[in-house]
């Protein structure tokens, strides 16, 4: 496998001053005879070829960046990096450097940054500072070189920040950009394009203060049109000016604010659209930049908030029917947009600006927007909604059930939501998606509260499942009248999945609530049929709806489930797939199989009486067979009662150390014959409490002998028999009911001990280690391994499958005896 750690992209800083990928390879060091030294070796991870050699000279200044970044330069106009995939793979590079170089590891470069010609100007860190030119306009050319070749060094960095910032140097720039503009000096603009990009880069907050200040951001701006790369400049300033209008929705009285919201939008547009997308070495440089725009944004939610005149106004207004209908558009897209801002304070900040709105009234203001024809106008309010419900859904289900005492069903809040969702009209339903997602964190249990006084779950859901639940599932019933889907076309099927899918998470989630609605509505019968839905989709929702309620191995689900045969849709579904392997065949296989290993009794026998014949067939898998194994075990023991009531007595007797000996001393007194028995020996009753200790335990190893005998002749007889047929992996003995009726027409001659016929002897046709060739059809031996089915089934308990078949593979002498 490829070493990752040593996995590299090559780059090289173009005339441009752009980084060009030259390719991915991995890494390597080593000494290089050619070039008298240690070199760093890339060879392409495509063809092997030689990506780079560079030797680790030992006054060369390399610099480690982010972790993963190893950037220095060969020549004055050849700078590399190499981007590592791992940062252990840099780090273990980083060390060979600074080996060769005699530099501790720790550090992030290796030399200063000095070039000889500059030694003057940048001495050390005691000097005075960095020495800029005169802001001329015949100097922007030596200025645009000095800001570029400042920026890979901080220590470059920040004396030419300093720099800047005392000697006002920014305000004397931008008076040189009037004047080259007003020259048509196009030259000396795109060297102002160098310098004011390269000042963004310097990330000083104290720089942006004076650049984003209002007699500046445009100056700044225009500056930033004159790219050298294009042929055109930009006409950002004309968009600023002229094309983005600025709306007050309501008033704002405060100066301070107003300028704080246009300085943002403005900042925000220099950083989404003037400056070029950053590399991947630029990107941690711009990181002031977004600090900045956070901030601005954190100040002016406060500002807002603390403005209750402002606040009321927009309420009412949002309210107010008068109020028409393009002015009500903008009203909710700044309150969406003032929600969007206040994803960017503090916690306790958050609670505080969202218990502000709740006091204004918001959530009733929703409910009158979302009631409106409006589109786009409702679009918002969902979003302004979410907000609200993902940071407090309590607060969404305290006023939905205060306004249920007040208005009808109709326009409560979130029937409206419900509504919205099964009217999406977009093909995708993306609002609809958005909208279930809403509503499932409303209806989960997980973040309702429990006080001593009330319980919010309990209130909440009552309240659901009486005033909003019908609203829910008005689709899936309208569309359910019939043994098909009355519409089955795509936008249908993907809305009955969203609905099916909430209504699976009520299933898994709610108890008493979604159980009374749907056994008294009938919700699973219309469900299942979905199941003949043309969308595979919707029908695999359909069963997965199914399959969660009968993982809950609840009977009054099972009852109503039997009652009604809603096995039957299931079933024929199955029977429609055919033999193909696919997710409706395994879904449906994995839900019987989970009966059959749960051993769920009534929907076992359900299954068998009323649906064997159809299944019986298929043996591709074991699960059907099993199914009607586990019946016919479950009949035995209804037929036989006396072999379970033996089995308690034998549980309770005092002398019971443990399960495994319980099993064992059992199957002995079983497989031992009435006329075996010595005198005195008889079965051990709760009555007999006054027999002393010896009576009972003498029998008890003499049976234990017998049965270790009898062991070592049925592991010889199942050694000589020959298996037929294909071989399950998880059934050792099933008998039909033919043999079971020949079986009980014995003479009594075949009941005679050691005799041919005798149950305890190793050839009778009724003893544990035989088959005979009569009923090689409907008897057979089947061994673990064998056929590898769709499903498989290594969590069968060989415990349960031994006591069961013990109980299947009892002589009928030992019958009689309990009945008689």
């Amino acid at each position: 496998m490829t070493d990752t750690r040593r996995r590299v992209k090559v780059y090289t800083l173009n005339e441009d001053r752009q980084w060009d990928d030259r390719g991915t390879g991995h890494v390597s060091s080593g000494y290089v005879e050619r070039l008298k030294g240690m070199s760093l070796l890339v060879r392409a991870e495509s063809d092997g070829s030689l990506l780079l050699e560079s030797k680790i000279n030992p006054n060369t200044a390399y610099q480690k960046q982010q972790d993963t970044l190893i950037v220095w330069s060969e020549a004055e106009n050849y700078d590399l990096a190499l981007s590592f995939q791992e940062k252990a793979g840099c780090d273990e590079i980083w060390e060979k450097i600074c080996q060769v170089q005699g530099k501790d590891p720790s550090v992030d470069i290796t030399q200063d940054l000095v070039d000889e010609s500059e030694e003057e100007r940048f001495d050390d860190m005691s000097s005075p500072g960095l020495e800029l030119p005169s802001c001329e306009l015949s100097r922007l050319e030596e200025i645009a070189e000095l800001v570029a070749s400042s920026l890979p060094s901080p220590l470059r960095r920040e004396k030419l920040a300093l720099a800047l910032e005392n000697e006002g140097y920014i305000k004397k720039l931008l008076e040189l950009f009037h004047v080259c503009e007003d020259l048509e000096n196009i030259e000396g603009l795109h060297h102002l394009y160098e310098i004011i990009k390269g000042i963004f880069l310097l990330n000083r907050t104290a720089l942006f203060e004076v650049m984003f200040s209002e007699e500046c951001i445009m100056d700044v701006i225009g500056c930033l049109e004159y790219d050298p790369a294009l042929s055109q400049p930009r006409k950002h300033r004309e968009f600023l000016t002229k094309t983005a209008k600025f709306k007050e929705v309501i008033p704002i009285s405060d100066p301070e604010l107003k300028q704080k919201i246009h300085q943002t939008y403005r900042v925000q547009y220099i950083q989404d659209m003037v400056l070029p997308t950053p590399s991947v070495f630029e990107e941690n440089m711009l990181s002031t930049l977004h600090s900045f725009i956070f901030f601005n944004k954190v100040e002016i939610v406060g500002m807002l908030q603390e403005d209750e005149k402002f606040l009321t106004d927009l309420f009412a207004q949002l309210t107010d029917e008068a109020t028409d209908e393009e002015k009500r558009q903008e009203l909710v897209n700044f309150l969406k947009e003032f929600c969007a801002f206040s994803q960017t304070l503090q916690p306790q900040n958050r609670d505080a600006f969202f218990k502000t709105l709740s006091n204004m009234g918001i959530l009733p203001a929703l409910e009158v927007i979302l009631g409106m024809d409006d589109t786009q106008v409702r679009s918002a309010a969902t979003d302004i909604f979410s907000y609200l419900v993902e940071y407090n859904p309590s607060m969404v289900r305290e006023f939905v059930m205060q306004e249920a005492q007040q208005n009808d069903d109709d326009i409560l809040l979130i029937n409206l939501i419900i509504e919205h969702m099964i009217c999406d009209t977009d093909p995708e339903l993306g609002g609809a998606v958005q909208l279930m997602g809403l509503l499932r964190t409303l209806v989960d249990p997980e973040n309702m509260l429990a006080t001593a006084n009330k319980t919010e779950k309990t209130e909440f859901l009552g309240f659901f499942y009486k005033h909003c639940m019908h609203v829910l599932t008005a689709p899936l019933l309208a569309n359910t009248t019939e043994d098909k889907p009355s519409k089955d076309d795509f936008q249908t099927a993907q809305l009955l999945a969203l609905v099916l899918e909430l209504l699976t998470f009520c299933v898994e989630h709610h108890t008493y609530h979604i159980k009374n609605y749907i056994i008294n509505k009938d919700i699973l019968r219309r469900v299942l049929v979905l199941m003949a839905s043309k969308h595979a989709f919707l029908a695999l929702c359909a069963l997965r709806f199914k399959r969660k309620i009968i993982g809950l191995k609840d009977e009054f689900y099972n009852r109503y489930i039997m009652k009604s045969f809603l096995f039957e849709p299931v079933v024929k579904a199955f029977l429609n797939n055919g033999s193909r392997y696919n997710l409706m065949n395994s879904a449906i296989i994995e839900m019987f199989e989970f009966i059959r290993v749960e051993d769920i009794k009534s929907l076992t026998a359900h299954v068998i009486e009323n649906y064997w014949k159809a299944l019986e067939d298929v043996d591709y898998v074991q699960t059907f067979k099993g199914l009607k194994l586990r019946f016919e075990q479950q009949r035995e023991r209804q037929d036989n009662p006396k072999l379970d009531s033996m089995r308690s007595i034998l549980r309770n007797h005092r002398y019971r150390r443990d399960a495994r000996t319980l099993e064992d001393e059992e199957e002995m007194w079983f497989n031992t014959d009435e006329d075996d028995m010595e005198d005195g020996e008889a079965v051990v009753s709760p009555s007999d409490k006054t027999k002393n200790d010896d009576d009972i335990m003498d029998p008890i190893s003499k049976f234990m002998e017998r049965k270790k005998l009898k062991e070592s002749e049925e592991k010889e007889v199942l050694l000589k028999t020959n298996l037929s047929g294909r071989q399950s992996p998880s059934f050792k003995l099933s008998l039909s009911s033919g043999t079971k009726t020949s079986l009980t027409s014995q003479s009594p001659a075949a009941n005679l001990p050691g005799s041919p016929g005798s149950p305890g002897s190793p050839g009778s046709p009724g003893s544990p280690g035989s088959v005979p060739k009569s009923t090689s059809q409907t008897a057979a031996i089947t061994t673990k391994g064998g056929l590898v089915g769709l499903v498989d089934y290594p969590d069968d308990d060989e415990d349960d499958d031994e006591d069961e078949d013990k109980e299947d593979t009892l002589p009928l002498s030992k019958k009689a005896k309990f009945e008689s």
